[in-house]
């Protein structure tokens, strides 16, 4: 019988001492006694969509608290949503942080839609601010702009989507069941884009706190247990706060794919000017700084090679109008070329918040084709413009015929002495003429 006991206490015994002390020990069952003090807390509040530079601000916040062994961070979150590439790495992150990390959803009015549901459900600590709400994760691709004539077929469904659609499924489950939270409600904002108020999260088990504030978040955590972690306790805690960088808040407003249109456009509208009166310098260096960012942003957000072959082709056609007179055919040529690559710009999946708008693509091919119809127009005034200089203006100009002209001779025109033939029958000597043409140095003339 003692054999019977010893035994099992000493394997239980082994088994605790092999998961070694500190943070990354096996989770203890609730209520072993376990206590998690959290004295320093690092907050990082982001507000946007979350692209490659979100997820480079959240992750090294992640990697500052570890390495700074901070007892915990705080993501104060506001998002519509992002890249489903720049989402995954912000999750990776999560998951393998050593620290515990609380989603926050603040401040009152924010919500964490789409991607930010993910990263939500894969925090250690879900808080929500009053008046926020969470959900509607269904993926879209970004550059999908159906028109207002489309009709919804449920039958007809495009494979790409259900593939992405499939793949968000299984992704939000396995992190929620991983989290231990609500997997129903975490399939239903990806497969019918659900979403909840933070009330009904904290009925739901979305969330696990509705919190005025940091210090009500301290409060309300203060106590709950911690999984693999123990039980919580939070008393007067140092909070730091990490802000995003001005290289990181520059790159979040570049990387829109509306920003990245105007910067397209903007840029090519400085080229346009600058080919047409070259050595204005400035809207040359604008326009090519602007086309520039145009791409990075582009290439940032994987933008499809021939939606940018397109575009580069619209802009050729603008370019072409102000050097030919086309009567404004390679003007459509031209829009019709970069509305075509916008169409197709981007192949990427996203989790909400990245569209290309119809309204800034075209008010942006408005502010263009104004640009070369402007242009194209001072071209033309020029080239129908009278010659006032040089011996071709001497056309339509009267003088004297010094001597008859029976037809040749010889005539004043401008105070300078000219060949000339008549195209009138003989003048006689002194008589006035008229310059009809000019070829080289001689002119044809005839009596007034």
């Amino acid at each position: 019988m003692m054999k019977k006991i010893v035994v099992p206490a000493f394997v239980a015994m082994a088994l605790a001492a092999s998961a070694g002390p500190g943070r990354c020990a096996a989770a203890p069952a609730k209520g072993t006694g376990r206590v998690y003090e959290i004295k320093t807390v690092l907050a990082a509040p982001f507000s946007g969509v979350i692209t490659p530079a979100a997820a480079e601000f959240l992750n090294n916040a992640i990697d500052r608290a570890n390495s700074e062994k901070f007892d915990l961070l705080v993501i104060q979150l506001d998002t519509p949503g992002g890249l489903d590439g720049s989402m995954r790495e912000i999750i990776k992150k999560i998951l393998a942080s050593k620290v515990p990390v609380a989603v926050y959803v603040s401040p009152q009015g924010a919500r964490a839609a789409s991607a930010g549901v993910f990263i939500a459900m894969a925090s250690n600590i879900v808080a929500m601010a009053p008046g926020t709400n969470i959900g509607a994760a269904h993926p879209v691709m970004i550059g999908n702009m159906p028109s207002v004539l489309e009709k919804k077929d449920d039958k007809k469904k495009d494979p790409m989507e259900d593939k992405v659609l499939n793949d968000a499924s299984a992704y939000i489950k396995s992190i929620t069941e991983k989290t231990k939270r609500n997997v129903d409600w975490a399939m239903k904002a990806v497969t019918k884009s659900e979403s909840i108020s933070a009330e009904e999260a904290l009925k739901a088990g979305v969330t696990d706190v509705i919190a005025l504030n940091m210090a009500d978040l301290f409060v309300k955590i203060n106590g709950r247990e911690l999984a693999g972690f123990g039980k919580i306790k939070v008393g007067d805690p140092k909070v730091a706060t990490v802000a995003q960088t001005r290289r990181q808040k520059l790159l979040a407003a570049i990387t829109d794919p509306n920003v990245a249109m105007i910067l397209m456009s903007l840029g090519a509208a400085g080229l346009f000017i600058e080919l047409y009166n070259p050595g204005l310098v400035l809207p040359g260096v604008v326009g090519t700084v602007a086309l520039v960012l145009g791409f990075y942003a582009f290439q940032t957000l994987s933008a499809n090679f021939a939606g940018v072959l397109l575009i580069l082709l619209g802009f050729v056609f603008f370019i072409a109008e102000i050097k030919v007179l086309s009567y404004g055919l390679l003007t459509v040529a031209g829009a019709a070329s970069v509305i075509l690559g916008a169409l197709m710009l981007f192949n990427r999946p996203s989790l909400g918040g990245l569209s290309v708008s119809m309204h800034i693509l075209g008010s942006t091919l408005i502010v263009l084709v104004a640009v070369v119809a402007i242009l194209a127009w001072i071209v033309i005034r020029a080239q129908l413009r009278a010659v006032v200089t040089g011996i071709e203006s001497l056309a339509g100009k009267n003088g004297l015929a010094k001597g008859a002209l029976k037809p040749k001779g010889t005539v004043l025109v401008e105070g300078e002495l000219w060949e000339a033939e008549s195209v009138s029958g003989d003048i006689p000597d002194g008589a006035e003429v008229k310059v009809e043409s000019v070829n080289g140095f001689k002119m044809k003339v005839r009596a007034v």
